[in-house]
């Protein structure tokens, strides 16, 4: 399974959210029931993890899943990192989904 591209600006001090839908290469959707989804950003090496997304499967059986990353982590991102989604499922089958790069855009205004 080769990890489709999609690569992402949030704002930082701001909530950021992305509504995807996994599919396999040939394009079929992939039904999550009963699978564990993860998604994190990390430095391009690796080294540093920035944080975890906030994974909800908003529809098991078309593949729909909700990524929010809170703004305590947009607020500390770098100008550029490196996420991924993975698929653990039953069985203990591991394969990443998507993948991109992160570039923050600056956000201005911030609560007091």
């Amino acid at each position: 399974m080769k990890p489709a591209v999609h690569n992402i600006r949030p704002q930082r001090r701001a909530d950021y959210t992305l509504g995807i839908v996994l599919k396999d290469n040939d394009g079929v959707v992939i039904n999550l029931t009963g699978a564990q989804v993860l998604a994190q950003v990390w430095d391009k090496k690796r080294t540093t993890k920035y944080g975890d997304f906030t994974v909800t499967v908003s529809d098991p059986t078309t593949g729909a899943v909700e990524l929010l990353l809170p703004y305590t982590i947009t607020t500390s991102l770098p100008a550029e990192a490196r996420y991924d989604v993975m698929v653990l499922r039953l069985g203990g089958l591991r394969e990443y989904y998507l993948e991109g790069i992160v570039r923050p855009s600056e956000g201005y205004t911030a609560p007091a």
